[in-house]
């Protein structure tokens, strides 16, 4: 604008001018996430029990002028209105901004009209105030903040995990840690799913070099076990895995290129003694504790249980070997959880729409699709059913008395 004005284009610099200004306004107008009169320092923590990804966002008059991200190692057990309380700690020793009005964080400290003292002794000696929104502008940003550290987290474990150092540190740890006969260059970890007994499934997940191994992952669906019995569900499932392996191995040498032909050099249960127990019985009777370690890694404490002791191994908070035994363990649990859910919706899914003369798969698939799900079936009346053109009415007809029982008339 300022070289059209000096070439005498003022035509062309009217145009930039007006151009310019409505950037600014479209600026301004996204920087503004509160009132004018705000001034707001907001958190958001992201991450799991050995480390946080902390976000904050400063805002002052109203405008984001400024974000700061940082990992922590969670070195002790901290409950979140501890972490909070740390976090501020460490932060406002040295405040890039100054000290705001307000701190936005998700959960208030322990110790509360401390912290706000605290962080007054700090400036112009005002009421700093901390607190936790509720609602409207502030609550939104904090909701953002917080996913942008949940974000961060995720592209930080990304990163640590693609770090070939860090996985063989971490494998060379583990080893020693459990005094392993050889590095666990493979591990299998094991996770159990239900609700109050129904739809029992097991998930195994591989690691192989500290990398996860998708194409080896396993789902079992528990064939045996009645009720809620988590150890003889977990017993079932190890021992068609070994038993698997067994098979695998006394086969052609053809056969013996299967994955479940190599053993795990380590294989690990999700859970304590109890869990231990049972991979400890089942590598026994079958004639394998000579040549699978077994552990369990209970999720409390992050404590390791390992035949022979005990007491648990407390493997250092901040150690590359926890991290790679609590991502095993995590994606364990997720795929269970995964399969659960789809048998569960599935079985929902028969106990309604099943055995209805003339609803096939692929109707049903349609009719579950176009309403909504199973819940959307049963809201819809007979003449919306009936109004479906490729549903003829008599199977419309058999799919409302189906969900609603018998109707007379």
């Amino acid at each position: 604008m300022g070289a059209a004005a000096g070439n005498q284009e003022f035509e062309q610099a009217g145009r930039l001018r007006d151009r310019l200004s409505s950037v600014r306004k479209a600026v301004e107008k996204q920087q503004m996430v509160t009132d004018a009169t705000d001034d707001l320092d907001v958190f958001g923590f992201g991450g799991d029990d050995l480390e946080t990804s902390v976000q904050v966002f400063y805002v002052r008059r109203g405008r984001v002028v400024g974000r700061k991200g940082f990992v922590i190692d969670r070195v002790e057990d901290l409950t979140e209105a501890q972490l909070v309380g740390q976090v501020i700690e460490q932060h406002y020793g040295e405040a890039p901004l100054g000290l705001p009005h307000q701190v936005l964080v998700p959960t208030l400290p322990d110790d509360l009209s401390l912290y706000e003292e605290y962080l007054g002794t700090l400036g112009d000696e005002r009421r700093v105030h901390i607190r936790v929104p509720q609602r409207g502008n502030k609550r939104a940003l904090q909701e953002t903040v917080t996913q942008n550290a949940r974000e961060e987290f995720r592209r930080h474990r990304m990163r640590r995990a693609a770090d070939i150092t860090s996985r063989s540190r971490a494998i060379d740890e583990l080893q020693e840690a459990l005094g392993l006969p050889d590095a666990p260059l493979r591990i299998e970890c094991f996770d159990m799913s239900h609700i109050q007994g129904s739809d029992y499934v097991g998930s195994m997940v591989v690691m192989e070099d500290g990398l996860p191994k998708p194409k080896d992952y396993r789902r079992f669906k528990v064939k045996t076990v009645q009720g809620n019995d988590d150890y003889a569900a977990m017993q079932e499932v190890l021992t068609r895995r070994l038993l698997a392996h067994i098979a695998a191995k006394e086969s052609s040498p053809e056969a013996k290129s299967q994955r479940f032909a190599y053993p795990p050099q380590l294989l690990l249960v999700d859970g304590g003694k109890g869990q231990l127990s049972v991979a400890i019985k089942v590598v026994e009777e079958l004639g394998l504790a000579n040549e699978i370690p077994v552990a369990a890694l209970a999720k409390q404490f992050e404590e390791v249980f390992v035949p022979g002791s005990a007491d648990p191994i407390r493997i250092p908070r901040q150690s590359e070997a926890l991290y790679l035994l609590q991502r095993i363990r995590d994606e364990a649990h997720r795929f269970a959880i995964t399969f659960h859910r789809e048998l569960r919706g599935k079985r929902m899914t028969r106990s309604v729409l099943d055995d209805i003369a003339g609803l096939g798969p692929n109707r049903r698939k349609r009719l579950t699709s176009e309403l909504g799900g199973v819940a959307g079936v049963k809201r819809a009346s007979i003449d919306q059913l009936r109004a479906l053109s490729w549903l003829p009415d008599n199977v419309a007809t058999a799919v409302f008395y189906k969900v609603h029982g018998s109707v007379s008339g």
